[in-house]
């Protein structure tokens, strides 16, 4: 690969791990979309937690699935916006490794030379067409 393809992809991370683990420390606390939908007919105290009503929110906690990266942020942290940046950049660590790894794997087959099976473009020919 290029000198110059290197420094755009290194470029991209760069701004993709800065974006994770500053800005979203900036994001609203505020229920997004889909959360405030859920939360449609119930009744949320101060810390959000659902205390009445009928809503699918109520029932939340039987479907979640938890993890390190559970919820924005890394389990065992304290300080919110610390948990939230980390889980960020290790996201796009995560991303950045399972795409390079795929296009990685793709790029190697697809530059794979013919094996020679009785396969009529296994013959290379010349630039004017004379083989």
């Amino acid at each position: 690969m290029r000198k110059r393809t290197w420094g755009f992809i290194a470029s991209g991370l760069l701004v993709s791990l800065l974006l994770a683990g500053v800005v979203s420390s900036f994001a609203s606390a505020d229920p997004d979309g889909l959360e405030s939908a859920l939360r449609e007919g119930c009744t949320v105290d101060a810390a959000g937690a659902v205390t009445g009503g009928d809503c699918p929110a109520q029932r939340e906690a039987e479907h979640e699935i938890g993890g390190p990266l559970a919820d924005y942020g890394v389990s065992g942290i304290a300080d919110d916006a610390l948990a939230t940046g980390l889980s960020g950049v290790v996201g796009v660590l995560l991303t950045f490794a399972l795409a390079g790894g795929g296009f990685w794997l793709v790029r190697r087959r697809a530059g794979q030379q013919p094996t020679g099976d009785g396969d009529g473009a296994a013959k290379p020919t010349s630039a004017a067409g004379v083989g």
